[in-house]
């Protein structure tokens, strides 16, 4: 029953973060006037899905790590979308 629970809080994480970061991503590209990152989407998508495999599959890892790799992965995906690419280039020059 614990192993059912902690894969479904982890679940809702993974959801959560990638409503987030869709919804993010949607509203910076329309305003920028860019298309969507589809690639670094499915991306996150993919590494969720794998991250919260994982966890159901060993129980020794422990929740917290498996949310917060998914969390840095999810920061690490962001950064090399158009929007923040644009960004740092501003900020460099």
């Amino acid at each position: 029953m614990k192993r059912t629970l902690q894969t479904m809080v982890m679940t809702t994480f993974v959801v959560m973060i990638t409503t987030t970061f869709a919804y993010a991503e949607y509203m910076a590209t329309t305003a920028v006037g860019a298309t969507f990152p589809y690639f670094q989407f499915g991306c996150l998508v993919m590494g969720g899905l794998v991250i919260t495999s994982l966890k159901h599959k060993f129980s020794k890892i422990y929740m917290t790590e498996a949310v917060g790799s998914f969390a840095l992965y999810a920061v690490l995906v962001a950064l090399f979308t158009a929007p923040v690419v644009e960004i740092v280039k501003n900020l460099v020059s």
